[in-house]
């Protein structure tokens, strides 16, 4: 099928080509991001207004809209300029006056005629306890009739509402009977319409209750466009996984000797997930996996031991990191265990200058360096690997795809493995990375303290300050984040930098420590390293230090406005301490009043340690596009579909899509040719050109 399908023409032509609209109109439409009829049937009513006619306007709750048939009585001309045009009617109970603002008298004495029956709809109000109705949405003969319940569309400033329904409607009348793409038996067992009819009653509520994202007719949408989406990341895997990779086998020998040196036993779940990545790297093509762990799950180990298969098996590994502060310290976590396993480990930075760096590259190219890490300084050009077979990218989110694909072309049979310390909710994680296989670390390693969380208003400051005197006292150690590095007159936010005066103030010099953004690098890494070694007591930092940075004697985390700050950022925070032996602390602080969301966010954490929950909460607080950051989150834009409301739906579209790709890998059985259909109506179509890739 190399073009559209013809039945679905009609739906792709020209709005211009719909009764009732012209050029200006297309153009008002263009504002609701509708440029073809097609967009039109996915842009459902908003809510609606009920016109069930009742018999007196005495019978209806006011103000409110009635729909009531009457007797035409006399009509009052205005008795000077700017005075309203009225005119009596008499219902069944009583007598009331529509009013108009604007029009000729012709025109009003043509549409409601003395003496005659009309049915008027409209908003009535009372003045002075006389019911109005000023201007009627409608005006009708008794032989004419409305919907008793009417949809409601999004409007654009000059699109009138009757305009956009007729142009709704001619647009529903243009859908052809469409083959079923859905399997039979989710139909069946939600007991779903086929999709006009789906449509049709979406576009018909009989009443509120049908406006609800929970009707069927609007599930099932919502599953079309999710089930669309979803085959295109299958097809975009499944290309992906026919890509050739290279057999990367180990023999466990090195991985036997780091397991050996460490103080505790590797959870179920780490164990889980290095046999998955393991299992990935042995098969003939090449890994695309994304390893997703809450804080402090140990993600660390799981990509050691993937390293470590790739050097059994004669091969190098590389891990990135999004700064140098982290790339620096992965490699101080994991050398001594590599010197465990008689390992080469290497930090390639921006760093490395001259000969020192010529030195490394060489090794590197020669193989005599086994691991490498760095940040994605490894991408430039003059960096070259004797053989290269894992490729472990921390933090992806800082990547991005543009990186993944440079490194694709350094690397065409290179492993891939992902990972991320944010927990996306699995709806979402399907969203964003459903091209990749999913490992999930959902247990916390042995020996962690749970995390006292607690929120304090910013006016107990000095309470704050005096308990932090007195654990400093006692040599603990404590961050102090700040929302931001510069003062803005905007923002009455304190910033890093008079945050860390006030406290050094306090505390008095030297105890007290500081990192941003904007410093240069190398006082940043003097900072961070005056605070590992305990030179330092107090760190004052913006979220710089929000992921991977381990300071195991840090026990008490202080974040100012709080309130400021997403869910999974604080989570993200918070999870910097507790990652010793000595109880640990988060303080929450706060400018009051708070604001209902905020409340929310800072109960939730409150309650929960677990990021996945977390994250859950945050997607129904915050919504999508604002979870993982809209500006790179590379959501689609579902009509219809909603991330929060339709998670579930996202995950039966997933299952249900690889499951149709396994048994067809060529969408050619009934229902793959079906499935087509929809990827040309979503206009999806992009991915069927993956079918003549492979």
């Amino acid at each position: 099928m190399t073009g559209r399908p013809e039945p679905l023409f009609p739906l792709f032509a020209g709005l211009e080509t719909l009764p009732g609209v012209g050029p200006k109109t297309a153009k008002l439409l263009a504002n609701l991001a509708v440029a073809t009829p097609k967009d039109l049937i996915f842009t459902l009513p908003t809510s609606g207004v009920d016109r069930t006619p009742v018999a007196s306007v005495r019978d209806a709750v006011l103000p409110g809209v009635v729909t009531v048939p009457v007797t035409v009585g006399h009509h009052i001309a205005p008795s000077a300029r700017g005075r309203p045009y009225r005119i009596e009617v008499e219902d069944a109970k009583t007598t009331f006056q529509v009013v108009y603002f604007r029009g000729s008298a012709d025109l009003h004495a043509r549409s409601l005629p003395t003496g005659q029956r009309r049915i008027i709809s409209g908003k009535v109000e009372l003045y002075d306890g006389v019911a109005q109705m000023p201007h009627p949405d409608y005006v009708l003969s008794e032989n004419e009739t409305l919907p008793a319940f009417e949809p409601i569309y999004p409007l654009t400033a000059g699109l009138a509402a009757k305009l956009m329904r007729r142009a709704v409607d001619a647009a529903l009348l243009r859908v052809p009977e469409m083959p079923e793409w859905v399997d039979s038996q989710v139909v069946a067992e939600k007991s779903w319409p086929g999709f006009a009819d789906a449509l049709r009653q979406a576009h018909h509520p009989e009443d509120a209750r049908d406006l609800s994202p929970g009707t069927v007719a609007r599930q099932r949408l919502a599953y079309d466009e999710l089930f669309a989406h979803q085959v295109t990341l299958a097809l975009a895997r499944s290309t992906e996984r026919r890509r050739k990779g290279v057999v990367t086998e180990g023999d466990g020998r090195l991985r036997r000797k780091v397991l050996a040196a460490l103080p505790y036993k590797p959870t179920v779940a780490q164990q889980r997930c290095v046999q998955e990545i393991a299992d990935d790297m042995a098969a003939p093509r090449r890994m695309n996996r994304l390893l997703q762990g809450d804080v402090g799950s140990g993600k660390t180990l799981v990509a050691l031991m993937s390293l470590l298969t790739a050097v059994e098996a004669g091969g190098q590994g590389v891990l990135m990191a999004p700064t140098e502060i982290l790339a620096r310290q992965h490699a101080e976590g994991l050398r001594p265990l590599a010197d465990a396993a008689g390992v080469v480990l290497e930090l390639l930075t921006g760093r490395d200058k001259g000969k020192e760096r010529q030195a490394k590259l060489d090794a590197l190219a020669r193989g005599d360096i086994q691991i490498l890490v760095g940040t994605h300084a490894v991408f430039q050009r003059d960096v070259a690997f004797d053989d290269l077979r894992l490729a472990v990218i921390d933090e992806q989110h800082r990547f991005g795809v543009r990186q993944r694909m440079l490194l694709g072309e350094k690397a065409a049979t290179t492993d891939v493995l992902v990972m991320t310390a944010t927990p996306i909710p699995r709806s979402l994680a399907l969203t964003q990375y459903g091209d990749m296989d999913l490992s999930v670390l959902d247990e916390k390693p042995p020996g962690r303290t749970p995390i006292q969380t607690a929120t304090v208003p910013v006016s107990r400051m000095d309470d704050v300050v005096a308990k932090l005197r007195a654990a400093v006292t006692e040599g603990r150690q404590a961050y102090w984040v700040c929302p931001l590095v510069e003062e803005s007159e905007v923002v009455d936010t304190t910033s890093a930098e008079e945050r860390f005066r006030s406290l050094r103030a306090a505390l008095g010099e030297g105890v007290v420590g500081m990192v941003h953004g904007q410093m240069p690098p190398a006082e940043k890494d003097a900072a961070m390293a005056d605070f590992i070694a305990g030179r330092t007591s107090v760190l004052v930092a913006t979220t710089v230090i929000e992921v991977g940075v381990n300071v195991p004697n840090a026990s008490i985390m202080v974040i100012e406005r709080a309130e400021t700050f997403g869910l999974a950022q604080l989570h993200q925070l918070r999870g910097r301490v507790g990652r010793g032996a000595a109880a640990s602390t988060c303080l929450l602080m706060y400018k009051a009043p708070l604001g209902e969301t905020a409340e929310a966010r800072l109960r939730i954490l409150r309650e929960s340690g677990d990021g996945f929950r977390i994250s859950e909460e945050d997607l129904a607080l915050r919504g999508a596009g604002d979870v993982i950051g809209t500006a790179q989150s590379g959501l689609p834009r579902f009509r219809v579909a909603d991330l929060e409301r339709h998670a579930a739906l996202m995950e039966l579209a997933s299952r249900d899509a690889r499951a149709l790709l396994s048994r067809d890998p060529a969408l050619e059985t009934d229902r793959g040719r079906a499935a087509r259909m929809l990827l040309w109506l979503t206009e999806q179509d992009r991915a069927l050109r993956l079918l003549s890739v492979g």
